[in-house]
């Protein structure tokens, strides 16, 4: 599920105004941990955020951006549809349910990204690439 990679390093350099300066492993590990813990602070408005903001620094940021962008879209489409479905009385018992594995997913994502490793959920629908 996850696999060892050095967040610091990596990423494109250049651009249209010159060179992008790269972020260092400790503050690659911070963004990265940052974007998961964002479904407690604001949804998947902070993973697009730090995505669009520290993509082109960290190739390791904008991966674990981008899997927490897509995991976050994945559970608002979750919540939803659960919320429809309270009109069949079935969302009262699967709200609970999504509810917890958004968090245990969210917080597994979190200590892996605060580790140094890649994480990829293992529901997720992939709209970010």
């Amino acid at each position: 599920m996850s696999t060892q990679e050095n967040p610091g390093q990596s990423g494109p350099q250049g651009g249209p105004t010159g060179s992008v300066e790269q972020l260092s492993e400790s503050d690659a590990k911070l963004w990265a941990t940052l974007s998961h813990l964002g479904f407690i602070i604001g949804g998947f408005i902070t993973p697009l955020v730090i995505w669009l903001i520290q993509k082109d620094k960290s190739e390791y940021v904008a991966h674990h951006a981008k899997e927490a962008l897509n995991f976050q879209i994945t559970m608002a489409i979750a919540f939803v549809s659960c919320f429809i479905l309270t009109f069949l009385v079935i969302g009262i018992f699967l709200l609970p349910l999504v509810a917890i594995a958004g968090l245990v997913f969210g917080i597994l994502a979190l200590i892996e990204a605060n580790k140094g490793n890649r994480y990829k959920y293992p529901v997720s629908i992939r709209l970010v690439k």
